[in-house]
């Protein structure tokens, strides 16, 4: 309803309850970057990806934090694993391209 911070306490009682709850830890992910609590939210990224390895939209939150961080080469190497498990994903796609041409030329 457009407030994070109701958001993540709502989301931080509900994981209270159901710790394995993946998409949990993206939902407050979000919210958290929202707050611009890149931190907290990477930490949740992180879960949600020990949680289940595979879950795409974690991979790629994880992506834009390294991309605005500025980790570029780790940004399309997420990425890139993002597109090969969801490659009907538009911005996987889109995202790949993208850094592939600004990193054209530098060593990864």
């Amino acid at each position: 309803a457009g407030d994070p911070q109701a958001a993540i306490e709502h989301l931080t009682a509900a994981l209270d309850w159901a710790p394995d709850f993946a998409e949990g830890y993206v939902a407050r992910a979000a919210a958290y970057y929202l707050t611009n609590r890149a931190g907290p939210a990477i930490d949740d990224l992180r879960q949600a990806l020990v949680l289940n390895p595979h879950h795409w939209e974690a991979m790629s939150g994880f992506a834009i934090l390294l991309e605005e961080m500025g980790r570029e080469e780790d940004a399309l190497e997420v990425w890139q694993e993002v597109h090969e498990m969801n490659p009907q994903n538009p911005a996987a796609q889109a995202s790949v391209d993208r850094l592939e041409r600004l990193l054209q030329g530098r060593t990864l």
